[in-house]
Order: C-alpha cells, then sequence, then structure tokens
C-alpha cells in the first residue's frame, strides 16, 4: 500500500508567478536547446529565480546513469555529450546577463571521466566570454576518479560543489551508486590538494536523526569544507522517497549555528533552500576566499 504523501505545511507553499522574464528566460533555454537543474529536479525556487533571471545550466543532458529515490531527474540511458554544449552555455549565460553562473550535471557513469572534460570545457568557454564573473560547478563523484577530478580542479572554477545530500545511513538506500566517505574525499581533494573553495548540500526530512547530522557537519568541517546548504525534502511524486518529516523554520536556524559551530564557514539553511539557490548572495567575493 502506497503511503499518502504528508500535507505541507504553509511555510512551503510556493505560488509560480506569470512574469515575461520567467518566460523568457524558458524560452531562451528551449531555442539554445538546453536544460535546467530547476525544471528537471522541481526546484521550488525556480519560479524565483527564473523572474530574476538566473539559472543553473545541467551539462550533458537531462537523463541520469543512476536513480536516487529522492531525484526527479529522469534515469536511463544518456545520449553522448554534445560538442556544442560548453558555447551555448556560455553565450546563454551572456543573454541573461548572469552575473554569476553555475552549471551541474546528471550523473555520467557511461562516460569514462564522468563527463569532467565537458564541465572543464564549459568553465573554458564561460571564461573565455566573461573572465570576471565567477563560475561554479556542482559536479557528480566521477566514482573517486582522481584523473576527473584533477581535470576539473586545474580548470580552476571559483566554487567546487558536491553535493552529499542525505546522512551517511540513508546513503546505501537513497543514493544507490554513490558513497558517503567518497563524497567526502572528492571535497577533502579539491580543498585541501587544489586550493578551491568547496561546498556541499544536504536536504533534511528523510529520516535522519539530529545526532547524524551533527557527525555530518563534522565529517565535512573535517574535509576543510567552506559552505554548506541545508534544505527541506519535498517528495517530487509517489514512487519517490516519501517525507518522514518537515522542519518548522526555526529548527533550521538551529542546525545552521550547529554547522557553524563545527567549523563550516557559511551555511545557509532554510525550508527552500536548495545548492544552488542564491549562489551568488551566499559566495561573496569567491576569488579573496581562502
Amino acid at each position: 500500500m502506497t503511503r499518502s504523501p504528508m500535507r505541507k505545511p504553509p511555510w512551503l507553499k510556493v505560488r509560480l508567478p506569470r512574469e515575461e522574464t520567467y518566460r523568457d528566460v524558458r524560452r531562451l533555454l528551449r531555442t539554445a536547446g538546453l536544460s535546467t537543474v530547476c525544471e528537471e529536479a522541481l526546484c521550488p525556487n525556480r519560479a524565483e529565480c527564473f523572474q530574476s533571471g538566473t539559472a543553473t545550466f545541467l551539462l550533458l543532458g537531462d537523463v541520469c546513469s543512476r536513480n536516487c529515490r529522492y531525484c526527479n531527474v529522469k534515469h536511463g540511458n544518456p545520449r553522448p555529450p554534445e560538442e556544442t554544449e560548453p558555447d551555448r552555455v556560455a553565450a546563454a549565460a551572456r543573454k541573461l546577463g548572469l552575473r554569476y553562473v553555475v552549471v551541474t550535471s546528471v550523473t555520467r557513469d557511461d562516460l569514462e571521466d564522468g563527463g569532467a572534460a565537458h564541465f572543464a570545457r564549459t568553465i573554458a568557454s564561460l571564461r573565455r566570454q566573461d573572465p570576471a564573473r565567477p563560475v561554479e560547478v556542482l559536479i557528480p563523484d566521477f566514482q573517486g576518479s582522481p584523473r576527473a577530478m584533477e581535470t576539473v580542479a586545474r580548470a580552476v572554477p571559483d566554487v567546487v560543489n558536491h553535493n552529499l545530500e542525505v546522512v551517511e545511513s540513508l546513503f546505501s538506500s537513497l543514493r544507490p551508486g554513490g558513497d558517503y566517505r567518497r563524497s567526502l574525499e572528492l571535497l577533502e581533494t579539491m580543498k585541501k590538494k587544489y586550493g578551491l573553495v568547496t561546498k556541499s548540500g544536504i536536504m533534511v526530512g528523510l529520516g535522519e536523526r539530529e545526532d547524524e547530522l551533527e557527525t555530518l557537519f563534522g565529517d565535512l568541517a573535517a574535509a576543510g569544507c567552506d559552505r554548506l546548504t541545508i534544505g527541506q525534502y519535498q517528495q517530487p511524486s509517489r514512487k519517490h522517497w516519501p517525507v518522514r518529516k518537515y522542519y518548522h523554520p526555526d529548527v533550521f536556524a538551529r542546525l545552521r549555528d550547529r554547522a557553524l559551530e563545527k567549523g563550516l564557514r557559511h551555511v545557509q539553511a532554510g525550508p527552500l533552500v536548495r545548492s544552488s539557490y542564491r549562489a551568488a548572495d551566499m559566495a561573496g567575493d569567491v576569488r579573496k576566499d581562502p
């Protein structure tokens, strides 16, 4: 028997606006043949971000090689990478007038390098188009490949983001193909070997305990992670992992304080916070961040 989804509390209800800017952004992306994680993952903030003229570009298609139980992105057999995509992303970023660019991708375990070279080419295209504009990459784990990590690191993104998403005890159930320790090692490598600003994101409400969150905060701090986003999980459909708990905004404030106490330098927490939500506001002047 399928469990009925929990009723959303009022602080999670978001109205989709009809502003012209929102429609213009969607039209431009479709014309360019580009995808955004905003729409593929049904992000609750996509209306706000599109209305403000921002978007998080989704590289390497819209079909993921993994099947995480919380994610609304399609899974299956992805198509080959499109060679022109990096330049199309840069052109779209210019047309949108973005002051801060975030690029992510589906997980591509079918590719030898997991798509690392495609990320590097996209960073290079964005830098040629506007060298002064910061670029944040939200990367998969590349199955722990040191060569893939080096490929991305040598392109020198301003921020390297890799989401843990859930506490360690939930990885095997929710993130098949992923590994908690491997993800921490990626963040540690990017920070301690390559000296890059690092960031991660998690969701709550999937069945984690508060002491497990405390452990996760400590593990991220030990890995040298600079930034963290904490948001409420929302079940995309009945076939996805059910919400176990809705956290009150006051609890997010407490979690933020605990993460800072553990040693993380910048933490954004709230019911509607997502990994790329207001990324430019969170980043500040990333090129001066140690």
